[in-house]
């Protein structure tokens, strides 16, 4: 055998394997990611069912920093969203308040996605998928940093770390909607629950700025069951109006 055909030939065995399923292709893959999905995919698929929910269908990811809770929505069979479960973030480092530069620790605010491109099944912490920060708003304000990942583990530099066996479960279920033919999974993550007593517990906080471009989305969705959309102007988060 050629050097260069060895090559090739090891280069396609090393390679990801990738998931096509209708249209949508390009859901990598690793050892662990499948093992994870056999492991776990038949049993979520049950809760999904008991709870009258679509298994591989849209979701909705919420983000409590303060409270260290992360939240999956789906749609039941009436396409109307419906909390699936909230998982306990296990660790993040820095305070509520928005992500500003490299290096500060702080995990990012706002309105974020995840695709196919941004799932992680060879990640350092188990498994991960990239929130995609910065976004448009943070470019337009120049904020800096990068690489905010939910992962496994513990530990955290601005990541939300949800544990091993927490971050299988949250993959799982990510990756089966993505392999379903949903393109992006909103991640709105916002500091606090926005409701009348914790913005008086945070009154004295310098971000209220900020965080008065995040409440109308977040009364939205309370209110409607909906995810809100959002759009950037004027380098400010917008709430565009469906009601």
């Amino acid at each position: 055998m050629s050097v260069s055909i060895y090559l090739s030939l090891l280069a396609f065995l090393m390679a990801p394997i990738v998931i096509a399923h209708g249209k949508e292709s390009g859901v990598k893959t690793s050892k662990l990611s499948r093992i994870v999905r056999k492991a776990n995919e038949n049993h979520l698929r049950q809760l999904f069912e008991k709870k009258n929910l679509k298994w591989g269908g849209p979701l909705y990811v919420r983000v409590f920093k303060h409270t260290r809770e992360l939240e999956i929505w789906a749609h039941n069979q009436a396409g109307e969203f419906e909390l699936f479960k909230t998982f306990r973030i296990c660790y993040h480092s820095g305070q509520v308040g928005p992500k500003t530069r490299q290096g500060d620790m702080q995990v990012p605010e706002g309105f974020y996605q995840v695709n196919v491109g941004r799932l992680n099944p060879y990640s350092s912490y188990h498994l991960s998928f990239n929130i995609g920060y910065p976004n448009k708003l943070d470019r337009s304000l120049n904020r800096t940093g990068g690489n905010i990942m939910v992962h496994g583990d513990c530990v955290s530099a601005g990541c939300l770390a949800m544990t091993n066996p927490g971050v299988e479960k949250i993959y799982t279920i990510v990756e089966a909607s993505l392999i379903g033919g949903v393109t992006e999974i909103p991640i709105h993550i916002f500091p606090f629950r926005m409701n009348y007593l914790n913005r008086l517990r945070f009154v004295r906080f310098p971000h209220w700025e900020f965080w008065n471009q995040l409440m109308p989305a977040y009364q939205y969705f309370e209110k409607y069951k909906e995810v809100p959309r959002v759009e950037v102007k004027g380098k400010l988060y917008r709430l565009v109006q469906d009601k």
